[in-house]
Parts: structure tokens; sequence; C-alpha cells
């Protein structure tokens, strides 16, 4: 991975995103999806004692004893605050823990990520672009905003309506609901602290949806 001008520094919270070479769908499948979510909890520990890929060979029951000890011997290097997987680009929102949290969690995303595709689609090469791409978090009203960015990247881009965004699968939003299918290795609370109640936040990100659209038709038009 190309080396980083500015540092990714311990204690603050970045925006990180990422998105294939020529906008290629990366995520075909709700398995390619659902691996993904694996890989994140996977890699949010340091230097697990397995890789992934010899980890998803082993039975179910000694996966599970596995993931047990991994979170008893290990704390995660990172939080997760928010994320959001589409079909050729994801995004997080992350604080980076510890000195090159970061840098190695998106190394071993993308790693694990590339190798299953270009396996399974008999590829080889890149995936990704070179380097991901992180932006500081400066005060609170950029956390709360980016994380609405965030979970509404899939009406943003016209994948689902509006009305579905509370199940779409792929995000942390249905982690801040509450809903079914929620994933533990979210800190929800990091951004759920600034509102009364969990609708108080659905409503906040609702709000926004027209306007966020118009936003991605105009940058889209530009881009052109």
């Amino acid at each position: 991975m190309p080396y980083r001008k500015i540092p990714l520094v311990p204690g603050e919270v970045y925006h990180v995103f990422n998105r294939s070479i020529a906008k290629q769908p990366i995520f075909l499948s709700q398995k390619d999806y659902q691996r993904a979510l694996e890989v994140i909890s996977f890699y949010r520990y340091p230097k697990p004692p397995l890789k992934f890929s010899k980890y998803k060979q082993l039975p179910a029951a000694q996966r599970a004893v596995f993931l047990e000890n991994l979170a008893r011997s290990y704390k995660p290097f990172l939080e997760i605050i928010a994320f959001c997987i589409m079909p050729n680009h994801v995004h997080f929102l992350l604080k980076a823990l510890e000195e090159k949290s970061i840098s190695n969690f998106m190394t071993n995303f993308q790693h694990s990520c590339s190798k299953y595709f270009n396996t399974k689609n008999e590829r080889t090469g890149s995936l990704f672009q070179s380097m991901f791409k992180a932006v500081r978090i400066e005060n609170d009203e950029q956390l709360l905003h980016v994380s609405r960015y965030i979970h509404l990247n899939p009406v943003s881009a016209f994948i689902i309506r509006i009305g579905d965004l509370d199940n779409y699968p792929w995000s942390s939003f249905r982690s801040y609901l509450n809903e079914g299918n929620v994933q533990s290795f979210v800190n929800t609370q990091v951004i759920l602290n600034y509102f009364k109640s969990i609708q108080d936040y659905r409503k906040f990100v609702y709000d926004q949806a027209g306007y966020q659209q118009k936003l991605n038709i105009i940058k889209h038009l530009t881009l052109e």
C-alpha cells in the first residue's frame, strides 16, 4: 500500500472509504456481502492467530470457539462507528485506538476481499484502488453528518428506495435502529448519545435523503 503523508492518529475519528478499480461491482451476491461483514468483525482485532481464509475452513463449532477466544484474548484496535458496503465501494467511520490500526484494518479487509473475489472469478491483480481515502472528523457536527451520509449511501445511489433503508442489511443502520441482524461490533453510542431516542436519529437520517440524492446526481453529472 502506498505511503500516506498524513498519519492516522490514535484517538481521532476518520471517514474512510475506497472503491474498486474501474468502479466494477465486487460484491455480487448475498454471500459476498455476508462474508465482508465477517471480515470486518474479524479484522478489528490486531494480528488474529489465523488468517480469515483459514478461519473459514474450520467447522462451525470450532469457529465459534475461536471467536470467543479471540474476544477474550484481544481488544479491538479500532472502533467501528458506522459502515456501509456498496456494490463497488465501502464506507467506514472509524476511531483509531492504536498506531496504524486503521491502515492495518483496511489492508486486511481489502486483501481478504481481493483474494476471495479473484479466486472465485478466476481473476488476478488488484481489486481496490491503490490507497484508501481517509478524512479526519473535525467536530461533532461533521461526525453526525458523515454518519448520516454513510447510512444514506444506498438511497443516494438509487440502489434502494428510501422506504427500504431500514431493511438494508449491508450497513450499520439496522444496528442503530436495533433491528434484526444487528452487528455487535458497531459502537452505535458514539452517535446515538447526541439524540434523545433512536427514532430521533432515524428522523435525522431520513430528513436529508432527498437532498443527498440531488447532490449525488449533480456530482455524477459533473464528473461525467
